[in-house]
């Protein structure tokens, strides 16, 4: 009877081990984590592009390549059009170091289309995790008019070209900016106590630099930021009641961080209208 109990027990603490195991095991399609940067790997290549093909079709595509094989890659990325996600692709695969992935979106309308990416590898080296990350931008305006095929282009060559950029730039920043003053007035935000930035301005920034942080805080910010949107914007918005909703047809976010360090908000609105603010303590940072 001893013996009996003694395999039982130790089979029973083999389930209860595997079960722990399986339950602990990270949900790589469900998030993106930052890590300590490693300075010695680099992308050889990233790459988001936005292209019109047949009629009123654009192609949209994301593609990057480390420079060795990664224990996970993953790429997240959002589609704009006029300001509002028309969009969104993530994928992510592992032991590999390269990611392609492709998306074509139906326009019926003249549209300012936006799209920004993340790219990011994690990395496992004797017993530690680092990581590796970078941000691609492409934009393109297609045109659509009764008195001609559409066309597009991403910077004006021509003066229509450049009415046409005129147009939808400022309906698009009236847009945005009606937006955001209404999300900070609901949430009584201070604006002089941040520094603002459009997520799609946020990769050209991020290689400036922010005012006031190092290289090493922006890569942790970069990487924190895009933990957070993934989770909180691109899996679904969670709102102040707890439910969650579709991230398409949301504004643009506004990043907004916080001068003394302290953290970051999100500021972006709901398809139907609804403000919501994200916020996250930037950690590591003096």
């Amino acid at each position: 009877m001893k013996k009996f109990f003694s395999i039982l027990g130790i089979s029973l603490f083999a389930f209860i081990l595997a079960v722990f195991s399986l339950s602990n095991q990270p949900n790589v399609q469900e998030s993106i984590t930052f890590f300590p940067i490693d300075p010695n790997v680099k992308f050889k290549a990233i790459d988001t592009s936005l292209n019109l093909n047949h009629g009123s079709t654009v192609v949209w595509r994301i593609k990057s390549t480390l420079d060795r094989k990664a224990y996970l890659r993953q790429d997240a990325g959002f589609l704009y059009a006029n300001g509002k996600l028309m969009g969104e692709l993530h994928g992510w695969k592992q032991n590999t170091e390269s990611l392609l992935q492709e998306k074509q979106i139906k326009t019926e309308n003249s549209t300012h289309f936006e799209a920004i990416t993340f790219h990011h590898a994690e990395l496992h080296q004797n017993g530690q995790i680092f990581s590796s990350q970078a941000m691609s931008p492409a934009q393109l305006y297609v045109i659509i008019s009764s008195n001609q095929a559409p066309f597009s282009f991403r910077f004006p060559k021509t003066k229509e070209q450049s009415d046409w950029k005129q147009k939808l730039d400022e309906q698009t920043e009236r847009m945005l900016n009606f937006s955001w003053n209404k999300g900070l007035r609901h949430f009584s935000i201070d604006l002089s106590k941040y520094q603002k930035y459009p997520l799609y301005l946020f990769d050209s920034q991020t290689k400036i630099g922010f005012p006031g942080f190092t290289k090493g805080e922006t890569d942790r910010i970069v990487g924190n930021l895009w933990e957070g949107l993934y989770k909180n914007y691109l899996l679904g918005i969670k709102k102040a009641d707890g439910t969650t909703v579709s991230p398409i047809g949301s504004t643009m976010p506004l990043i907004l961080l916080a001068n003394d360090k302290t953290h970051l908000l999100v500021l972006t609105e709901t398809a139907n209208g609804e403000p919501i603010l994200l916020r996250q303590m930037i950690e590591g940072i003096d």
